[in-house]
């Protein structure tokens, strides 16, 4: 690695103005690469000793735009322009993971906004030793207890300061003239990268603009199968064309299995854990980053809050749970369908950030896509699809064991709600995704009817697990391919935007 005497620090020399998006992106990626090549200098010349006790410093690039009117935009758009007159600001990070999504919004602000350029320099946020060395670096791993003891007074260090969801939350006070350009500083984000990988066993760089939640191992299995299937070659011209859209296979490890359809694909890479992480990710890759991730989010919304918070920095197109419920109708049978119009938030988990009071409304796109995606896997249309599926409220509890509370206190909150089934997970993703700003969407498959004496007992369970998780998975699937024909730009609507908005989707 080559030493970099000094970072660039923040200072009239430093700071640029650009109307051409590429050219701002690449001051952005100057800045931070210098700065954390930097870091990453001082940390190795720290960690053989030859650290003589002045504070090795650097700090994230910034990008602002000063508008002296309003936009010039299409009404539809959600995104990408300011409302008002001001200074509008944020720190950036990882220009290598969001090349795009930085060169999208770059580009946007400079066509909504004709007046202005925007401006790029060297923020005064401190880049944390941590976040400078990358998710995949174990600072402590070689470091005598005598140097970890020093890294504070070598090195800055993670401040909580900087890494609050007020601006997602709408409780944002500006401390100056700046108005926020983005949901998430840059610390946020890199807090984050670091999280995935230590929740899911997979790096930021392989997540996928459509994520799928599920609750059971199941569901793990049969996408693991049709994942590592797409990846085979085959001598069918057109099996081949349409198996190569998908360029990568990817599961915990980093355990990564490349398309053999695809010229020049490499051979397998990443090494197997040892033992899975607490919510193992999966991600059946496309080259433009809008393939499919699926998350194992096991029980309850504890996790489900856990793994949106972090996935949020990565802007997600459409966040859908697809699990098991109990299905708290009569008329309801094992396997059939429900999909959420509405959530009965009774998780308490997100209360503080969203105010139960606040509605979580149903997505017109996501829905129809759903209800699109049964009838074409199941085969049945219009009033047919009600013997299969039930569209209704979904109540989210924080409890697996609601059954043993005495039996009229639940019986009687789910029939005021009208609930029509009950799970741990669904609420709290959706509210996340209102929240973040993320589409979002539910599709549950009965498993027991615990008000009408069927329990999920082994026994019960089999046979409904070996019918239904394949057909569950291939509506979800489909109903992604369906939201990612539609483009970003309709799936990001205005629905989820508040009355002061951020810049950046």
């Amino acid at each position: 690695m080559a030493k970099h005497s000094a970072p660039m620090q923040r200072s009239l020399i430093t700071t640029r103005h650009f109307r051409d998006p590429e050219k701002a992106l690449a001051r952005v990626k100057e800045i931070y690469d210098t700065n954390t090549a930097y870091l990453c200098d001082a940390f190795t010349r720290f960690s053989k000793g030859e650290w003589h006790g002045r504070k090795a410093s650097a700090c994230y690039p910034y990008v602002a735009i000063t508008a002296t009117k309003g936009p010039v935009v299409d009404n539809r758009l959600s995104y990408g322009y300011v409302t008002r007159p001001g200074r509008y600001y944020t720190t950036l990070t990882r220009p290598d993971l969001y090349h795009q999504y930085y060169l999208d919004h770059f580009s946007l602000l400079l066509s909504n906004h004709p007046d202005v350029s925007l401006e790029v320099g060297v923020s005064d946020t401190k880049i944390p030793l941590h976040f400078a060395l990358g998710e995949l670096f174990h600072l402590e791993g070689d470091l005598s207890a005598e140097q970890i003891g020093n890294l504070p007074q070598a090195f800055d260090q993670p401040d909580l300061e900087n890494m609050d969801d007020t601006i997602a939350n709408g409780s944002y006070i500006p401390t100056g003239d700046d108005a926020p350009l983005a949901l998430f500083t840059a610390p946020r984000v890199d807090l984050s990268i670091q999280r995935l990988k230590h929740y899911t066993g997979t790096t930021a760089q392989h997540f996928q603009k459509f994520v799928i939640f599920t609750n059971y191992q199941f569901y793990v299995d049969e996408f693991t199968r049709y994942g590592l299937d797409l990846m085979k070659e085959t001598d069918d011209p057109q099996l081949a064309q349409q198996r190569s859209q998908y360029t990568a296979f990817v599961a915990p490890g980093d355990v990564t299995t490349h398309n053999a359809n695809i010229k020049d694909a490499p051979g397998p890479e990443g090494q197997k854990l040892s033992r899975l992480p607490q919510m193992p990710a999966y991600h059946l890759k496309r080259e433009d980053g809008t393939g499919i991730t699926l998350v194992n989010i096991g029980v309850g919304p504890s996790n489900a809050k856990t793994i949106t918070d972090h996935i949020a920095v990565l802007r997600s197109h459409t966040w859908l749970m697809l699990g098991h419920c109990a299905g708290l109708r009569n008329s309801q049978r094992l396997g059939d369908y429900v999909l959420a119009h509405a959530y009965m938030r009774d998780d308490n988990i997100l209360d503080d950030a969203v105010p139960p009071w606040v509605p979580i409304p149903a997505l017109s796109e996501v829905q129809v896509a759903l209800e699109r995606a049964v009838s074409e896997v199941t085969g049945m249309k219009d009033y047919d699809m009600k013997t299969v599926m039930r569209t209704g409220t979904v109540a989210t509890v924080s409890d697996r064991n609601w059954e043993l509370w005495q039996q009229r206190v639940p019986v009687q909150r789910l029939s005021q709600s009208r609930a029509v089934a009950l799970d741990m997970e669904s609420a709290t993703i959706a509210t996340n995704g209102f929240r973040f700003r993320v589409p979002y969407g539910t599709l549950l498959c009965v498993s027991d009817r615990p008000l009408h004496g069927q329990l999920k007992l082994p026994g019960m369970a089999d046979k409904f697990y070996r019918e239904r998780v394949d057909q569950h998975l291939k509506i979800g699937l489909l109903t992604m391919e369906k939201l990612r024909a539609l483009g970003s730009g309709r799936l990001h609507s205005r629905k989820l935007r508040s009355f002061f908005e951020v810049a950046f989707q």
